[in-house]
């Protein structure tokens, strides 16, 4: 359990605010803008999907690796422009989930949730899409600015696998785009829908997983105070989630990104 105790005059116990300053984005994930209108875009996905060939056909050679701050694992950026306006990609480590049992499910947890992208990019493989939904749903309970990219449709087809894009698009509540990236297909449409969620021409409305009764009552109780704290900083009902599935890798991410300590 978390040192988290509800009280009934709706006050968490055991928060304190820190007094160390938050930093940018910069010094905290090594993403730099060359300009404040650069938008920044999460890529993510299941490992065997293809998204580095998607982050390869979306940024060419403009594109460099390093390490993430603190950690081995490999943070590859990469940049474009489309329709006049300045993209930085950053592709997040290949993993199954965003539940914290890995270093690389924590480095895409922690950029999705504290790096605020302006839109995530969930690359689905198109001969299993149910194996990718796991990952796709989580990200969901983030954000709501996500795009689909259902790649690999080429192997679909010689595998005689049809899917319905706008039925599809329409069960998930956002944009869903068909992409076979090693040939470049589906790219500048892929571009296009990001622009346009970025730019709030596309409106998303994602999904929403029905969770049993005795967590639903817990959310209802958790997640309007976690919003009076944290406001527009974190999405408040996954946060409860997060606290009520027991997730203390949270609690130093919650301490470094968010400048709130929730130990005792």
């Amino acid at each position: 359990m978390l040192p988290i105790t509800i009280e009934k005059g709706g006050e968490i116990m055991g928060l304190t605010h820190s007094s160390s300053t938050k930093q940018g984005l910069k010094d905290l994930f090594n993403v730099e803008k060359s300009k404040e209108e650069d938008y920044v875009i999460a890529l993510a996905g299941n490992p065997n999907t293809g998204k580095s060939t998607v982050f390869n056909a979306l940024t060419g050679l403009h594109q460099h690796t390093g390490n993430w701050p603190g950690k081995t694992v490999v943070n590859s950026q990469g940049k474009y422009s489309h329709k006049d306006k300045d993209f930085i990609i950053v592709d997040l480590p290949g993993t199954y989930s965003l539940l914290a049992s890995s270093v690389e499910e924590i480095v895409a947890r922690d950029f999705i949730c504290f790096g605020k992208p302006e839109v995530t990019v969930v690359v689905l493989d198109a001969t299993c899409i149910e194996r990718n939904l796991n990952l796709l749903l989580q990200v969901l309970e983030i954000t709501d600015k996500v795009v689909a990219c259902v790649n690999l449709m080429d192997e679909a087809k010689n595998k005689n696998i049809k899917i319905d894009i706008e039925a599809l698009s329409k069960e998930l509540g956002i944009p869903v785009v068909p992409t076979t990236a090693r040939n470049n297909e589906g790219m500048n449409v892929l571009k296009d829908t990001i622009h346009d969620l970025c730019s709030n021409k596309i409106h998303t409305c994602p999904v929403q997983i029905q969770y049993p009764m005795e967590i639903t009552e817990e959310l209802q109780k958790l997640t309007p105070i976690l919003s009076s704290i944290f406001r527009d900083k974190i999405n408040a009902k996954w946060l409860a989630l997060r606290l009520l599935d027991g997730d203390e890798s949270l609690l130093n991410s919650i301490s470094k990104f968010l400048d709130y300590d929730l130990s005792t």
